[in-house]
Formats: structure tokens, C-alpha cells, sequence
């Protein structure tokens, strides 16, 4: 039996968990989610569980909720119903800093790098979390600082060479060709030791030699780190060949769940893409 915190039911999903992830707590279980904007509803009873190393899809057309819906797991939107449970804890209310130190990362649809730092000064900005240092001794140079920052600089350098970027690290990141800064934003992801992370459309932008390497890193990250991830995207040749369970929204609603293949068949799915067959 999974051992669940006092304040944490278990409820039935439509998600299929990996072998290595039964009986354990979920990193993301989000319930009956919703959002309304004046007297619209952009997201509503949005329900998806993810297990621990669990790579997971959401896609749906243009303008279906699903930035917003990744804005509300982060705690960049507060719900106006429902719940996203972190490890067991609900982030209801909790700023978006605090959300990313129970487990949850991002990176963007569009990229959000410190252009003028180095690509290692922007990867030692996710380390906030991690490094032990106080006020005082960095103010006064003690020793500690030096020693923090001596292993923020090797640990930022091993996130950079497990995603082949170690030779770009003194350059600035508003220099690196655009696929480089997608790359270099999940190491910046990472750095922040999550237990998901959550990517916003991490092949735009690429190209096919870019996109496949990609998919490579997404299940390296996973097989390294042993995280979950879950990744909004619209290359269906990315999302099919790298997700275990995808997630299909359309009008800020959940369409269809299940595994590619699944998808792949569904009516409503098909559906929402390519419109209905007139038949008058």
C-alpha cells in the first residue's frame, strides 16, 4: 500500500502508471481543476495523475487552455476550483518560489533566460534552492561563500555537460542559437532539483536533427534524474515516440486520456484537429 500522508486520499485515475512507479505516491495529482477569466471558463475539471518517472503528453489545438493550465500547476494562476496536490501537498495559495521548492519546474513557451549572463551564471540562478550560504558571508567573503560556490560552479558544470552544452558555458546566453537556449533552460530547470518537471514547448523552434536529440535528452533526463516529466507540444511525432500517457484537451477540457495509441484512435481527438466531416 502507498504510503499517503494523512491529508491525502487515493482517487481513480484513467492514467497508467510505469511498473517502477506502482503503489507510490504521485508527484502531480490535480483534481477537478478550473479557472474562470470574468465569465470565461478557460480550464474546467482538468483531472490528471503522474506518477514519480512518469514522461507524460498534453496536447490539444491552438487556444486550448494548455499554457494556462501548466500557469495553474506552477502557482503563476490560482484555481477557481479544484486542487493541485505536489508530492502530497496542495499548493492552494502558495507564490510560484515556493511551488518550485516542493518539486515542480518549468521551462516556457517563450524562453526566459538572463540573455546577458553567461549560460553558467544562468544555470547557478535555478540552484537558489540549493545553495547554503547566508547573507553575512557572502557580504564578508568568508570562507563558506567560496566553498558554496565553488560547488554550485561544479554542479552547475555537470547539469552542462550531461546536456552537451559544457562548451558554451562562459558564453552569454542571448548569443547561443536558439536551440542551444532551449536546451539550456531545462538545465536551468534541473538545477532547481525537481521532482517533475514541466515543459511549455520544448522543440520550437527546432529542427528535425534538434527534435530527435531532444527526445533522446527527455528520456535520458527521466532514466538519470528518475523525475517525471510532462511536456505540452505540438511535434505529434515527438509527443507519440517519447510520452507513456498523454492527455488531450480541447476548450479547456479533457477530450481524451491514455496511452499514443490510444490518442492516436479516438474520435474526438481526431475530431478536434480536423474538424468534423460534413456530411449534408
Amino acid at each position: 500500500m502507498a504510503d499517503y500522508p494523512k491529508n491525502v486520499i487515493q482517487v481513480p485515475t484513467y492514467n497508467l502508471f510505469r511498473e517502477q512507479d506502482a503503489g507510490k505516491l504521485p508527484v502531480l495529482d490535480v483534481r477537478n481543476l478550473g479557472i474562470d477569466f470574468g465569465g470565461l471558463t478557460a480550464v474546467d475539471s482538468f483531472n490528471i495523475t503522474i506518477g514519480p518517472t512518469e514522461i507524460a503528453g498534453l496536447i490539444g489545438p491552438n487556444g486550448a487552455g494548455k499554457t494556462t493550465i501548466f500557469n495553474l500547476l506552477t502557482g503563476v494562476y490560482q484555481p477557481t476550483r479544484g486542487s493541485v496536490l505536489v508530492n502530497g501537498i496542495d499548493i492552494k495559495g502558495m507564490p510560484v518560489h515556493k511551488v518550485n521548492k516542493l518539486g515542480i519546474a518549468r521551462t516556457f513557451q517563450n524562453i526566459r533566460l538572463f540573455s546577458e549572463m553567461t549560460a553558467l551564471d544562468n544555470v547557478k540562478v535555478g540552484m537558489h534552492n540549493e545553495i547554503k550560504c547566508s547573507f553575512i558571508a557572502s557580504l564578508l567573503r568568508l570562507p563558506s561563500y567560496y566553498r558554496a560556490e565553488a560547488a554550485a560552479n561544479m554542479k552547475a558544470m555537470e547539469l552542462l555537460d550531461f546536456m552537451g552544452l559544457g562548451d558554451v558555458a562562459d558564453k552569454k546566453a542571448g548569443s547561443l542559437p536558439y536551440g542551444v537556449q532551449r536546451r539550456l533552460e531545462i538545465v536551468r530547470a534541473l538545477a532547481t532539483n525537481p521532482s517533475i518537471i514541466l515543459l511549455d514547448e520544448p522543440a520550437a523552434g527546432m529542427n528535425p536533427s534538434e527534435t530527435a536529440e531532444l527526445m533522446h535528452q527527455i528520456r535520458r533526463i527521466r532514466d538519470t534524474f528518475h523525475i517525471a516529466i510532462f511536456l505540452i507540444e505540438h511535434d505529434m511525432n515527438l509527443v507519440m515516440n517519447v510520452c507513456e500517457t498523454i492527455a488531450v484537451v480541447n476548450y479547456g477540457k479533457i477530450i481524451c486520456k491514455g496511452t499514443p495509441e490510444q490518442v492516436r484512435q479516438n474520435p474526438a481527438v481526431i475530431e478536434a484537429y480536423l474538424g468534423k466531416e460534413d456530411n449534408d
